[in-house]
């Protein structure tokens, strides 16, 4: 008989007393851990460069954003079908490594030509393009791993403080660049943020390993597993197939539009930041130091969010709760900077977004893909994440332009990301309550499940 999907319960009987407060099961404490330290790594090594990267968009002129938004949405059609292509041939134990050890050249290959042509503008823009594509790749392949080796209820209880390391890589991450950087410059960040990534790769060996054993993966008594292909096997399928997948599918329509809206949400506020920042502080440095003085009191908060709330909500409300709270807090902040468009105003409802997106809206957006095949969760997921997002960016990126272009004035796009964000509640509820559906009863067992028709193989 296979093995049931009891992980959601909070039974931790036995436990010691921070597995109980954490919601750890027996025998799980090592693979959180190392999902922990992994995510540490990973965002550590991205949020290092992120202040530069703000610092080179506001360097090529605030009103040239959009087409810095269009050229990383072409980037990312792109790279699709190489994707796939890795998809289909490499095993998915092997998969995550070859991934990252590709951007892990480029950072050295970045680090060689910075240190060449330091003040390079075209260099500086590829390298803004370069970075956007890199951060949505390297994350969304990070979580469909989790979604691979967790059950459902394991995500449930552990999603939230996995998502915790990624906090605490991205506070590490800032402060260390803000503090190096004057030593070690441009050239040695990048060379930390390579060293950085490179130390995931034995995490996510050990976590297929866990699988096996305790995870996802783990064997009846015949000695198959509960969910799905062994990773040894590539996911296959063609280059196009995530495209396809999304195509036929409700449900990961759905998350399509959800992670739209998203992107609305964060282009508007994004611009706003931009437009605002570079008013108030003129200088380079200065800019440098307000994007990682936000970027630190976001980490900051968000550990806290996640450590002590957001497992909480999820066990408690559901998926639900976490898809659908968010979207209401922007709306209402929305309301705000209609009202009083300063920059006080805009940091604090910029902070309240980024911190419901990392402690809550990502943890349940990453659920949602744990009760499908692992065609989806590393194909479907992927264009969902990267392709579908980054045109979310570029076409609201041009809709806030035309926006101010007719209006001319701030409250005009404040409250048309409120309406939007009304829109994006109320589908974060009905994917949730589809989420649902598909969990199997406690006492059953846990298959992954193809959310609708699948690409032919």
């Amino acid at each position: 008989m296979p093995v049931p999907d009891t992980s959601e319960s909070p039974d931790t009987a036995g436990a010691p007393l921070t597995g109980r407060l954490l919601g750890l099961r027996p025998g799980e404490r090592p693979a959180v851990i190392a999902a922990f330290l992994f995510f540490f790594c990973l965002f550590a090594s991205y949020f290092m460069l992120r202040p530069v990267r703000e610092t080179m968009g506001i360097a090529g002129g605030v009103k040239n954003l959009q087409w810095l938004f269009t050229a990383t949405f072409v980037v990312m059609l792109l790279a699709i079908p190489f994707y796939g292509a890795c998809c289909k041939w490499l095993p998915r134990r092997r998969f995550v490594p070859w991934v990252y050890a590709f951007f892990i050249a480029n950072l050295l290959g970045f680090a060689f030509a910075t240190r060449a042509m330091p003040d390079n503008v075209w260099l500086a823009r590829v390298f803004y393009v370069w970075l956007s594509v890199f951060n949505l790749f390297v994350v969304s392949v990070a979580w469909s791993l989790m979604a691979d080796v967790f059950r459902p209820g394991q995500a449930r209880r552990l999603f939230a403080l996995i998502a915790a390391g990624a906090s605490a890589g991205g506070l590490a991450g800032p402060v260390l660049g803000g503090w190096l950087v004057g030593t070690i410059g441009l050239t040695g960040l990048m060379l930390l943020s390579a060293a950085l990534l490179a130390a995931t790769l034995p995490g996510a060996g050990y976590l297929f390993g866990w699988r096996r054993r305790h995870g996802a993966g783990a064997p009846d008594a015949a000695g198959a597993s509960a969910a799905g292909p062994d990773p040894a096997q590539p996911v296959g399928g063609g280059l196009w197939a995530g495209l396809v997948l999304v195509a036929r599918s409700r449900y990961l329509l759905g998350i399509g539009v959800f992670v739209i809206l998203l992107a609305t949400a964060s282009t508007f506020l994004y611009f706003e930041q931009a437009r605002l920042v570079a008013e108030a502080f003129p200088s380079r440095q200065q800019q440098t130091q307000v994007f990682s003085a936000l970027d630190a009191t976001v980490q900051a908060l968000t550990i806290l969010v996640q450590v002590f709330f957001s497992g909480r909500v999820a066990r408690r409300y559901g998926v639900s709760a976490l898809l659908t709270l968010v979207p209401l807090a922007v709306a209402g902040g929305f309301v705000l900077l209609a009202m009083w468009p300063t920059f006080g105003v805009l940091a604090a409802v910029m902070i309240l977004r980024r911190v419901g997106e990392y402690a809550m809206l990502r943890p349940g957006r990453e659920m949602l893909f744990t009760v499908v095949d692992p065609e989806t969760k590393y194909k479907a997921k992927n264009v969902i994440d990267t392709a579908v997002y980054r045109a979310g960016d570029a076409v609201s990126a041009w809709v806030k332009t035309a926006i101010d272009a007719l209006s001319g004035h701030p409250a005009t796009v404040a409250l048309a990301g409120a309406l939007l964000a009304l829109a994006w509640a109320w589908l974060g509820w009905w994917l949730g309550r589809r989420h649902e559906g598909q969990l199997p009863p406690a006492g059953s067992p846990a298959p992954a499940v193809s959310p609708g028709p699948t690409a032919s193989r």
